[in-house]
């Protein structure tokens, strides 16, 4: 028996501050039907295949069903006989019962009809048996009749216990065999020979095609409402970021991105991986989902790695994007903060401007000589060339590097 069995004291009356006759009459009786247990029990078994459809089921063989009535009423007419020393026993019975029916999926509603057909089947037998032997004794059985039925009542809500509890221990198996496959996928750890029962699980293709979702934030929760699948998506919780995969069409990640950036608020960076074949290879997208992620500018926003490479770049060697800041800008970095900042954000505007001095202009609110003038002051500083396909190369990552790598 489970820790989460309940345990409640004897049903059925021992005689003390009851009639003392009918409780008599009432184990005299059941003695004699435990005499008849077997041809009694074909009865039983008759009935329930009968009234309840779902005990009709290719799961629910005729021999399962006459073994399980058996023992349960073998448990049941005991404690009938001797409550003190079988109730136990019969709670017992009857838990192992609610647990199994729970296993083979039988549903809940038809378990609790059979306890109670074969409830009413007993007390209906001990009444003819009493008025065989005498029908005084049926009249005094009619004393017990609230023991006999909270009995069957008692025992219901212990089949339905069972029941509850086996399914909420198979449902946590069931999540957490998801989880773990999940997490092989994304760790790259999944066994080839596994692919085929982790697509059957997780619903999804094995030579489909996958993007993975790279999550942080404090309400990062909010996008998806916790793990296993949502939306299409199956969800993967670690301690420092969430991660999705997501099946992907032909166009590639760019869908999901859509999706996510419509639901991505303040609190929450979102980086998605590029599409890869299969799930064999959901590993190397979640590395990748990583990468972008890191290079996800701000909260509230959503990277697709495609579209921030270089910052990825950046990311994934600091050292180097460190040496690079330093060669490339060092002479900008020393000035006083104003002056710094207003030649970095004429650099930036000027290459986010396909290296317009018109437009870069237009965008700071200045003119475009003022612009020039600028870009002059960085080329004297640092004896660079921005006519330099090389250079004006460089001076993009570094700007890149500037900013994901700056304290804040």
């Amino acid at each position: 028996m489970t820790r989460t069995q309940p345990v409640s004291p004897a049903a059925l009356p021992a005689g003390t501050g009851r009639n003392a006759e009918s409780v008599a009459v009432l184990r005299r009786t059941a003695r004699l039907l435990m005499h008849r247990l077997p041809q009694f029990t074909d009865q039983v078994a008759e009935l329930i295949n009968h009234q309840e459809p779902a005990y009709r089921s290719p799961a629910m063989d005729s021999d399962m069903l006459w073994h399980e009535v058996h023992r349960s009423l073998r448990h049941s007419v005991g404690c009938l006989i001797n409550p003190q020393e079988l109730s136990d026993a019969a709670r017992r019975c009857t838990w192992r019962i609610g647990a199994d029916r729970a296993r083979q999926g039988l549903p809940l509603d038809a378990l609790l009809h059979a306890f109670r057909l074969g409830g009413g089947a007993v007390w209906r037998e001990l009444l003819d048996i009493a008025a065989q032997r005498d029908p005084e004794s049926m009249r005094l059985l009619v004393h017990v009749a609230g023991d006999v039925w909270n009995f069957v009542d008692e025992h219901c809500s212990i089949a339905a216990e069972a029941y509850r509890a086996t399914e909420r221990e198979m449902s946590w198996r069931r999540e957490n065999r998801l989880r773990l496959m999940t997490e092989a996928l994304l760790e790259g750890t999944a066994r080839v020979s596994d692919l085929p029962d982790i697509a059957a699980a997780l619903d999804m293709p094995e030579r489909g095609r996958y993007a993975v979702a790279a999550v942080a934030g404090p309400r990062r929760a909010a996008l998806h409402g916790g793990p296993g699948q949502s939306a299409g998506l199956v969800w993967h919780r670690t301690e420092t970021a969430d991660f999705a995969i997501a099946p992907v069409a032909e166009g590639g990640p760019g869908k999901l991105a859509e999706e996510l950036r419509a639901r991505t608020g303040p609190g929450v960076r979102v980086g998605i991986s590029p599409a890869v074949d299969g799930l064999a290879a959901v590993g190397e997208a979640r590395q990748l989902a990583e990468k972008a992620l890191a290079a996800c500018p701000a909260d509230g926003r959503v990277a697709l790695l495609e579209e921030h490479l270089a910052a990825a770049l950046v990311v994934s060697s600091p050292e180097l994007g460190s040496v690079l800041t330093d060669r490339v800008l060092g002479p900008l970095l020393k000035l006083e903060p104003m002056d710094r900042d207003l030649l970095l954000e004429t650099l930036t505007a000027w290459l986010e401007c396909d290296a317009s001095a018109q437009r870069a202009g237009e965008r700071l609110s200045c003119h475009r000589n003022t612009v020039l003038n600028r870009l002059r002051r960085y080329e004297r500083l640092t004896g660079r060339s921005l006519a330099s396909p090389r250079e004006t190369a460089e001076l993009s990552l570094a700007l890149t590097a500037h900013r994901m790598l700056r304290t804040p």
